[in-house]
């Protein structure tokens, strides 16, 4: 399996010493034993996209950016996904990838009118799909966002919502999935970010947030139903 990443965005600077960058976050995760992969990084907010075929699939990762800004990469991103779909290959999308793929394509993404969800979030699971494997019954995974899907593309299966985020995972067409939260992130990255942005966060949601670093998260989890998927 040939993975393509897509970075949507840069780890910052001052984080980026101690926590790497995002491609080797995700290869860090989805490294599993008794799996082979191959990954390749494309920068997408500096032109890089690559010839369709020349991965099996592809992650979109996170970004600080709203999947609606009016930005040439995102268009660019967009045409791609959309080229590489029709060309069946699949799609993993993570967060703003999540977004991008719900909102481009049916569906909708805004601003989250609970406002930022950061920390572990937990959701549960509404329903059930063959590479869930192995099962849950609720999903936790480190969070950083203040938008979400509002609405999904038609035909798409939500599999994952808590009250706060009604969609934070689907699966769509067979060549699709997405989850709102970040399976790449560590709690200490995770931390790092909501102290940096702690008077934006607002007291309540940054104490919440820290707080909730104490859960239980399901990172190794989703790595394995990633890449039951793409085996499909």
């Amino acid at each position: 399996m040939h993975l393509g990443i897509l970075e949507t965005d840069s780890v910052m600077e001052q984080f980026r010493a101690e926590h790497g960058d995002y491609a080797r976050m995700f290869e860090r995760v989805l490294t599993l034993e008794g799996t082979s992969i191959r990954f390749s990084n494309y920068v997408v907010q500096a032109g890089e996209l690559p010839e369709v075929e020349t991965c099996d699939a592809y992650l979109i990762t996170g970004s600080r950016h709203s999947v609606y800004d009016d930005l040439p990469w995102i268009r660019d991103l967009v045409a791609f996904v959309d080229a590489a779909m029709r060309a069946n290959r699949k799609i993993i999308g993570i967060c703003f990838g999540h977004q991008l793929v719900a909102h481009y394509f049916g569906g909708e993404t805004r601003v989250a009118r609970g406002g930022w969800g950061v920390g572990v979030q937990v959701s549960r699971i509404e329903a059930w799909e063959s590479w869930m494997e192995p099962p849950l019954n609720e999903l936790a995974l480190l969070s950083s966002h203040k938008d979400q899907v509002a609405r999904l593309p038609d035909g798409a299966t939500c599999f994952a919502a808590s009250e706060f985020c009604p969609y934070a995972g689907f699966v769509w067409k067979d060549l699709v999935i997405t989850f709102q939260g970040h399976p790449e992130f560590t709690r200490s990255y995770s931390a790092a970010l909501m102290q940096m942005r702690e008077e934006v966060l607002g007291r309540e949601t940054f104490v919440g947030g820290m707080a909730s670093l104490e859960k239980d998260t399901h990172e190794g989890t989703v790595a394995r139903w990633i890449l039951n998927f793409l085996a499909k």
